[in-house]
């Protein structure tokens, strides 16, 4: 009678705090790159359920066949040889388990580390999303403007980010857009995403950084090119030019709101030279300020 409210109990406190959760983002996919791991996401689960079930159904199988029953003292069992059909199923089918979620991962890392499927004719935007303690620099080089700890995207068009930062290892990570990627100091990661639908988004450092981690998140803004576009101009007629002494100024580590300038820190703080996964790792985007040419 113990063991019985004991399991009604877990029960019951399992059902009242996944009551209280929020739906999993990563199951609400936004893009192309995010529904594909969405769908193998959903895969694992109902394979997973599969074999779990299985797994339990033979379990009690034997525990009620072969559970202990009351015979003579003197019986003998009679001698029984290995089964090469029982040993084959249990050793074939984890390997054909395997070899499929191999294949399977194999393929989606392809997938979702090119171009979106249906944006490749698409010229991408381009955004350095940079990151310091505790906050996130997002530069637009074409656009030359830059935002600070919000981003906004036009849908319909392939995003290309490339992360990188300026102190400890973080990871980029918009859940409904796609997955995570990490953001270190000494080189030039690439992620390529798309929004399909206008929308607001959640993004944020899934990596911990120090005692500021929580609270390092980002506001996502999917909009289409025509209001893109507006907001930029308006960015470029209101916003103040960063300027290197302010840029040190947001490095030191703490907490800030949002903010947006003209111009980006890529003129005088350029990005690290070596660029690892991009699409185009042999093209270079020119900055022509003081003469100078900045490899991105």
């Amino acid at each position: 009678m113990k063991i019985k409210w004991f399991l009604l109990s877990i029960f019951f406190t399992i059902t009242t705090v996944l009551t209280a959760c929020e739906p999993l983002l990563v199951l609400d996919p936004k893009g192309p790159q995010a529904a594909r791991q969405a769908q193998d996401t959903w895969l694992l689960i109902i394979l997973m359920s599969f074999i779990v079930l299985v797994v339990l159904a033979l379990l009690v199988f034997i525990l009620l066949k072969y559970r202990a029953s009351k015979l003579d003292p003197d019986y003998e069992p009679p001698h029984m040889e290995g089964s090469a059909w029982v040993e084959a199923t249990f050793i074939g089918i984890p390997i054909i388990i395997v070899a499929y979620l191999s294949f399977v991962s194999v393929q989606s890392n392809y997938i979702v580390e090119a171009t979106p499927q249906g944006y490749e004719d698409k010229e991408p935007l381009i955004v350095y999303a940079s990151s310091s303690n505790w906050k996130w620099h997002f530069s637009y080089p074409e656009e030359d403007i830059e935002t600070l700890n919000y981003l906004y995207i036009p849908t319909d068009r392939a995003l290309e980010f490339k992360l990188y930062s300026f102190g400890p290892i973080t990871s980029f990570w918009i859940p409904q857009l796609g997955g995570q990627k990490y953001a270190m100091s000494d080189m030039v990661t690439t992620l390529h995403l798309a929004a399909d639908v206008p929308g607001e988004y959640m993004g944020r450092n899934a990596n911990f950084s120090g005692q500021g981690f929580a609270e390092n998140t980002f506001p996502v803004t999917a909009m289409t090119q025509k209001e893109f576009d507006e907001w930029v101009n308006e960015v470029k007629e209101t916003a103040k030019p960063i300027t290197e002494e302010k840029f040190n100024e947001l490095l030191e580590p703490g907490h800030l709101g949002r903010m947006t300038f003209t111009g980006t820190h890529l003129d005088f703080r350029p990005a690290p030279e070596h660029d690892h996964g991009s699409s185009s790792s042999n093209e270079e985007y020119e900055h022509d300020e003081n003469d100078e040419d900045h490899s991105h």
